[in-house]
């Protein structure tokens, strides 16, 4: 109201001196009965109490509203923690999800740390003389076939090769080489399959060059082999009995058997998960590689020896050679003695599945025929033999793999090696092989017999 001071009592009274309450519901003000304006002041006490319940009444505002804010702060701040949160199991999550991946990739360094200390620590003799091969140089020979001499063999030379008393360890690589090269052209297979002779050189300068320096596995291991399988060939006139592209399969098969072989058995590639299990299935995983490492060089035009055979022709030899190769894996030993066990008494040299279970049993027994040949060449081998798998069992029990007993260095003696081998492994495939192998085969088993001591 105009001109009225602040905290002034305005008080409205009628015409009979009563008080009029101010409400919708007041008698209207008419000239006739027009109210009386009556102002008084107020006191002083009363005043200052009503503008403090005022102050007070802001302030209780103020608080209010500053609490509001503060919840609202805090619901802020409890977002940005449990987005916080959420972000850190997010990370947690893809951590998990590639922590197998590298684990995988701290076992294999941790595996190449223990190959760099096991290969520091291997002496041995280099009986092969050539270092082994990365995966990367496989297909790359060090030398051509020029730098490699010609030997020429003696009729003496040329005849004692064809004996399972052949000794090898009086010839150097490169004469192992000339001597592997002469099978072929004995045989009569370089003629039988068109090989270019240097082409014929440069695949047997590479298969060399992919044996790795093994105590056993190794090169000599694979002319060994290889000149087993000619001498039955010979000594058992299967020519007279097998097609000759059979027995070049049987010869090529078993000088491929353990290409690029580590040194280390299935049973430590499974048991230790390396690459060569994985990516077999745990299947042969050497002999697998063996198979796959042979037609990986034949691939190459400079070293394919069946480039001029026909695409049958040439697939019935893959077939062929991938059959053998995998037959030497001993974990399916039983399994091929008794298949053929099963047809020896009725063989039959015109059915395929009896003479693709011979070919299995001629290379087991080349692949395992050290102890039929002289003490003086068998000796060795088993020294061989058992420091390679001495190496693995160290390896084993470094890495906390199982150990077979019959490589663990604390329990293997030698005679003790080689009793059980040859009762419960070679005696018996050879007396089976007898009953169709002829001269070879029966010789073998007398030998075997003999050096197996009375019960």
């Amino acid at each position: 109201m105009a001109g009225v001071q602040k905290f002034k009592k305005i008080l409205l009274i009628d015409q009979n001196g009563g008080y009029v309450t101010v409400s919708p519901t007041m008698p209207v003000n008419t000239k006739d009965t027009a109210y009386k304006v009556q102002i008084s002041p107020v006191n002083e006490d009363k005043a200052g109490s009503v503008e403090g319940s005022f102050e007070r009444s802001m302030e209780a505002l103020m608080s209010s509203v500053a609490q509001e804010l503060s919840k609202a702060l805090k619901v802020d701040q409890l977002r940005v923690e449990v987005m916080t949160r959420l972000t850190g199991i997010e990370r947690r999550i893809d951590t998990e999800s590639l922590r197998g991946v590298e684990v995988e990739k701290c076992r294999k360094e941790i595996r190449e740390i223990r190959d760099q200390f096991f290969e520091s620590q291997k002496k041995y003799f280099d009986y092969n003389r050539t270092s082994p091969i990365a995966d990367e140089a496989k297909l790359n020979l060090k030398r051509d076939v020029p730098n490699y001499p010609k030997y020429q063999l003696s009729q003496e030379t040329i005849d004692y090769l064809k004996q399972p008393t052949f000794n090898i360890w009086h010839w150097e690589p490169n004469e192992m080489l000339s001597l592997l090269e002469h099978m072929y052209y004995e045989l009569g297979l370089v003629q039988e399959w068109n090989i270019n002779p240097i082409t014929l050189k440069r695949w047997l300068l590479c298969v060399q060059e992919n044996y790795r320096n093994n105590p056993f596995h190794n090169f000599r291991h694979c002319f060994c082999v290889s000149q087993m399988m000619y001498g039955v060939i010979n000594l058992c006139k299967l020519t007279e009995s097998i097609p000759l592209c059979d027995l070049g399969i049987l010869l090529t098969s078993a000088v491929c058997h353990d290409l690029d072989h580590p040194g280390y058995n299935n049973a430590y590639q499974i048991n230790a998960r390396t690459e060569l299990a994985i990516r077999y299935n745990n299947i042969s995983p050497l002999e697998n590689h063996h198979c796959s490492v042979a037609f990986q060089i034949l691939s190459k035009p400079e070293f394919n020896i069946f480039a001029n055979v026909s695409n049958d022709t040439f697939k019935a030899i893959q077939n062929g050679m991938i059959q053998l190769i995998l037959a030497t894996d001993m974990a399916r030993h039983n399994e091929i003695l008794e298949a053929f066990k099963s047809r020896v008494d009725n063989f039959d040299f015109h059915n395929d599945e009896h003479l693709t279970s011979l070919k299995m049993i001629l290379i087991k027994c080349c692949d395992i025929s050290n102890e039929v040949r002289p003490m003086e060449i068998s000796e060795p081998w088993l020294d061989c033999l058992l420091e390679e798998y001495f190496n693995q069992s160290d390896r084993e029990k470094l890495e906390g793999l199982p150990v077979a007993p019959f490589m663990d260095r604390d329990k293997v003696t030698k005679p003790s090696a080689q009793i059980g081998f040859l009762k419960f492994v070679l005696i018996p495939m050879f007396s089976a092989l007898s009953k169709v192998g002829g001269p070879l085969s029966s010789i073998a088993t007398a030998r075997l017999i003999a050096d197996v001591p009375p019960n």
